[in-house]
């Protein structure tokens, strides 16, 4: 059996690299989204330098937990390179220690970053992305090189002054802050009677607030306002069930917001889908770790380092292409949640395992 102190000392290395990519991805990362935000918004009049890099500094936390699963697929790659490369591996194998042994203690801290990330990560990146949206919202009014490739879906409401459909490009505080909104006031015979474009709607106790306000109606001029209001029945937690971007939303709010849906009679598929794949973190890091032990324990004795690394990458990449591909057919209600977010993980963790166990104990 693998003593307490070899076991800690992997422990230990592990975690370094991992500290050293999360750090490398971090700069990566920071400088990347604030370059291309930058581009696209320094026309804007509202643009500053400490405003696009708080921007970039609030959306980062999120793009780190797209790139966990990469980052501990390079750690575990690199430390059991370098614990070959100084034969440590081969030393602790000459003791009788096995494979599955000393890679105990690097799948233990997979584990425990994994939970870390959804337990506590996870929140603070929803936080700051959700601060994000609404700083970029104000900031980016009509301009429609800001607007992203989202789909958002048009709202109905129904009132005193009649049916109005709601639509915009740009969402923040969980729905209920617009940017760059269309409201379509419809007459009896379900036409058009009046279009309302503003820069900004804020959805109030009762009405919306809209600001930066033109209005356009069938034979009469156009019509601009600094600001003007709209009636709405809409409750602001129907708004954020039907708009909220489910990265916003914290771990541990996703509960509560799947069953909101369902009382709503709304499709609850992406919350149940970013819930179920945030339980199955943990685990799919664990699966990365084996994936990496697959190419990286033998490079010493075979001299197939440049090969087995690509191999790994690109296994790594496979995966993450197939959760993403996997995970948007369960938001669409295609394939149900858990066995969207669970497929990758049990896929990869068989192929880490049966690869290890073929090679390792023939």
């Amino acid at each position: 059996m693998i003593g307490r102190t070899l076991f800690w000392y992997f422990f230990r290395r592990y975690l370094i690299f991992t500290v050293q990519f999360f750090a490398g991805v971090l700069i990566i990362s920071y400088l990347a989204d604030f370059t291309e935000f930058s581009r696209r918004t320094s026309s804007l009049p509202n643009y500053s330098l400490g405003l696009a890099m708080l921007i970039s500094a609030l959306r980062v936390p999120l793009i780190i937990q797209t790139a966990i699963p990469f980052i501990v697929l390079f750690s575990a790659m690199g430390t059991l390179m370098a614990l070959n490369r100084k034969h440590e591996l081969v030393i602790a194998r000459s003791t009788g220690v096995s494979a599955w042994q000393f890679l105990a203690p690097l799948c233990l801290a997979s584990l425990l970053i994994g939970v870390l990330t959804v337990l506590a990560f996870n929140p603070l990146a929803a936080k700051a992305l959700s601060q994000a949206e609404l700083v970029d919202a104000v900031m980016h009014g009509v301009d429609p090189s800001s607007s992203n490739d989202d789909i958002i879906p048009w709202l109905r409401q129904q009132t005193d002054e009649g049916t109005t459909i709601i639509g915009a490009t740009k969402t923040a505080k969980r729905g209920q802050l617009l940017s760059d909104a269309t409201f379509l006031r419809l007459d009896k015979d379900g036409s058009i009677s009046e279009r309302i474009d503003a820069k900004t709607a804020a959805l109030e106790k009762g009405a919306w607030l809209l600001k930066g306000v033109t209005e356009y109606r069938p034979g009469k001029e156009v019509i601009h306002r600094e600001s003007t209001t709209v009636k709405s029945g809409l409750t602001p937690e129907f708004i954020e069930e039907t708009l909220a971007d489910p990265e916003t939303i914290p771990f541990y709010e996703l509960g509560r917001k799947i069953r909101a849906a369902h009382s709503f009679g709304l499709n609850a598929g992406g919350f149940a889908m970013q819930y179920h794949s945030l339980v199955a973190l943990p685990w799919l890091l664990v699966a990365m770790t084996l994936i990496a032990a697959t190419v990286s324990m033998r490079f010493v004795r075979m001299g197939q380092s440049a090969p087995m690394i690509l191999g790994g990458i690109l296994a790594g990449f496979l995966l993450y292409v197939v959760s993403v591909l996997v995970k948007a057919f369960g938001s669409a209600g295609i394939v149900p949640p858990v066995a969207a977010a669970w497929f990758p993980v049990v896929v990869a963790m068989f192929f880490g395992i049966t690869f290890l166990l073929h090679k390792e104990d023939g």
